[in-house]
């Protein structure tokens, strides 16, 4: 697995911040590579992609989200990717979101992406379109408060 960290600063409150990122569907308006995404539930999206010239359909699950605070999520089949996004208010006009995602190269064309930085460097790309896309708009496109609570997992103390 190849684990990539980036934060990004935005101009807008978390509030803004967090619920332009529970709006799955317009990913595509700052995520290169990412063609549609439909919310299938609150927990579950279908992506389609098409990256390196490579198209590819999967699912993800959304295991934990607490609103202004974290979205994690993980695919269901596909490529092999997990990750979280936490928003953090630095004042009451900015926030960090930061993003810390692993995944698994599948294909040689992806593993040589990898070992050269190509990942990185697009998931730093995508946060500063998604800095760009959320500050140029009078508001956010819409919201989803609810709560995803994570299953217990081996060795919580209940």
């Amino acid at each position: 697995m190849t684990t990539i960290e980036k934060s990004a600063d935005v101009e807008v409150p978390v509030t803004t911040a967090y619920n332009q990122w529970t709006q799955f569907e317009t990913f595509p308006s700052f995520m290169e590579g990412v063609e549609r995404i439909t919310q299938v539930d609150d927990k579950r999206t279908h992506w389609v992609t098409k990256i390196g010239g490579v198209a590819r359909e999967f699912d993800a699950e959304i295991t934990e989200q607490h609103a202004d605070e974290r979205v994690a999520w993980h695919t269901v089949d596909g490529p092999r990717q997990a990750g979280v996004v936490t928003f953090h208010r630095i004042d009451d006009r900015t926030t960090r979101v930061h993003l810390q995602m692993e995944y698994a190269p599948e294909t040689l064309t992806e593993k040589a992406g990898a070992a050269l930085g190509i990942v990185e460097h697009r998931v730093k790309g995508d946060l500063k379109r998604f800095k760009e896309f959320i500050e140029n708009r009078p508001n956010e496109t819409g919201s989803w408060r609810g709560d995803v609570n994570r299953p217990p997992q081996a060795g919580d103390i209940r």
